[in-house]
Order: structure tokens, then sequence, then C-alpha cells
């Protein structure tokens, strides 16, 4: 596995004025590591993760299953070889009090929860603070809190810190942790602005 996927600490960073989704992740040594852009103009999600910003080699893909889905499954996969690592799949319903996430394995088996901190704080963000309140996500496997993707608060700008310190048993994948921060920042970034 490439480097730069191992890091157990990341801050993501999304371009401001950029038409699509742009991010950048940095390793605890502010070295860019990672470089995503959302491709356009596409009926389905098509993001791409490289290695930096020449977009020489591509580590990442993640792919919308459908076209427009309230409940949307996107497949990460390993650009090199073409094996999916896994799925992040959203839950529709209970998305909208909180956001709630599924992560699936390669053979779409469920193996974990990506899901907002706490109801209460995700409605103050929908109906009266937005991004003045910023968001919080643990991610767990197995029911064991594996990652913490915590929204930086910023007037401008969109930052997250990406924490997979506590997995110590190296019990999720990092290429779906950065998957879910990616999506995080493109698909949720999008509603909440």
């Amino acid at each position: 596995m490439n480097p730069a996927l191992s890091w157990s600490n990341y801050l993501l960073k999304r371009q401001v004025f950029a038409l699509t989704g742009k991010l950048r992740f940095y390793n605890p040594h502010n070295e860019l590591v990672l470089y995503v852009e959302q491709k356009m103009f596409r009926l389905r999600e098509d993001i791409r993760i490289f290695s930096d910003e020449s977009k020489t080699q591509e580590l990442l893909l993640i792919q919308a299953r459908s076209i427009v889905d309230f409940s949307a499954a996107y497949d990460v996969i390993e650009a090199p070889t073409g094996r999916k690592v896994g799925v992040l799949r959203r839950k529709g319903l209970r998305s909208m009090l909180r956001d709630e996430w599924e992560v699936l394995d390669a053979a779409d088996q469920p193996i974990g929860m990506l899901f907002e901190d706490s109801v209460g704080q995700a409605l103050l963000r929908r109906f009266l603070l937005g991004s003045l309140l910023p968001q919080n996500y643990d991610l767990t496997i197995g029911g064991q809190r594996v990652a913490d993707l915590r929204q930086k608060f910023a007037l401008f700008g969109y930052q997250m810190l990406l924490d997979f310190s506590m997995d110590s048993g190296k019990k999720l994948d990092r290429r779906l942790g950065i998957a879910a921060g990616t999506l995080l920042a493109i698909i949720e970034g999008k509603q909440s602005n």
C-alpha cells in the first residue's frame, strides 16, 4: 500500500472557489500527501484520489452506484488494481436527523458505521447554527470506535481532522477511512453550503 495512505492523522482541506470538489490531505508534518478531485459533469459521483497535485499516480477511485439515490452507495476502488476495497452507503432516512453511513467490506457485508456525534447537535447544525457548529463523526468497526473525523471551525473554507490513532488493532482499512473523510467533505459539504 502507498505510504500516503498509512498515516494515523490527516488534515483535510477543501479548496475554496472550486467548481467541483478539490481536496488536499496533509500529514502531521503539514506535507501534502493526497490530492482529491471530483470529476465535473458526471451523472454519478466520480471522485479520484491521487498521490499529489500532478495527478500522475491515482490511488483510489470513489464511484456512486446510481445516478440519484437518497441512500447512495459509493464503491471505494484501489485504482492501480481495480479491486474493490469496500463500500460506504448513506442511510437515507436516518440521515435526515443525523448523518449515518454504513461501512461495508469488499463483499458488501456490513462491518461498521460512520455517524454524526449526536441528534441534538445535528439538529442545531441543520436548523439554527449551520457551519458555526462544526460536525464531528465517529467511525466504528464491530462496535469499536476506530476513527474520529472532526470538522474544524473556520469562517472561510472547510477543514477536517481525521484521527485513526485509536485503531491500534488496524481493524479499519485506512483507505475506507480516507474515502469516508472525502465523501463527508464533498457530499455532506455540498449540503451544508
